[in-house]
């Protein structure tokens, strides 16, 4: 175990106590709660940024920066708002739609909770996940051509649509993100933003070890 394992997991602690302890976490939820876009931005900047860490301690053995870390942190904590938005958006839609009979009506809580991920997923997760896809790229590019223009033409060229389709939609929405919304659209909602906060950390880990798994398959 490295110094940087120790540190990441200390502050992943800290934040868990923060924004949980008897102490300090119905403060914590009565802020988020009160100012939900601030309190989107900062679980996303903090807590997916440290995702995107672990995802780079994964895939090549050590702690590293990304290029541009700061603007990727900002950029998570954009999408903590529109994640903060649009959860609510879906929840009261798909709500409605049961009420309405546009879907199948339920008083189950775990299934409103499915219906609601995966309407979610299937809909607004492809554009978000699209989105990052680029903006990332777009910071790697801008690092690497330093001084350089660099057109969206040119980013949307660059991305991996081919792995983006297959990996990321095809495989980590049916099984990940839908399996794992269901169980954050069924928590009170004043925790579904701080559990979508956290998934991104196991999602970190999740693409990081496909990525790892890929790069050794190819040098067999």
């Amino acid at each position: 175990m490295k110094r940087g394992d120790i540190l990441w997991a200390f502050i992943l602690i800290l934040c868990i106590f923060i924004m949980l302890s008897p102490m300090t976490g119905d403060k914590f939820i009565k802020f988020t709660t009160e100012h939900a876009y601030i309190g989107g931005f900062i679980k996303f900047f903090i807590l997916a940024t440290m995702g995107e860490l672990l995802a780079i301690r994964i895939s090549t053995g050590n702690w590293k920066m990304p290029c541009g870390l700061i603007y990727r942190a900002i950029i998570w904590g954009f999408l903590g708002m529109c994640i903060t938005l649009f959860f609510s958006i879906f929840q009261n839609g798909v709500q409605g739609a049961m009420a309405s009979g546009l879907l199948p009506k339920s008083d189950s809580r775990l299934i409103t909770a499915f219906l609601t991920s995966a309407t979610t997923n299937l809909t607004f997760g492809p554009v978000m996940m699209a989105f990052h896809r680029v903006t990332d790229t777009y910071i790697d590019m801008k690092y690497e051509n330093k001084g350089s223009r660099i057109s969206l033409g040119k980013v949307i060229e660059k991305v991996d649509w081919k792995g983006f389709i297959s990996f990321v939609v095809l495989k980590t929405i049916p099984l990940f993100w839908i399996p794992a919304h269901t169980l954050t659209f069924w928590l009170p909602s004043e925790y579904r933003i701080l559990a979508a906060a956290m998934l991104s950390i196991a999602l970190g880990a999740i693409l990081a070890f496909a990525k790892k798994s890929k790069r050794a398959e190819q040098s067999i």
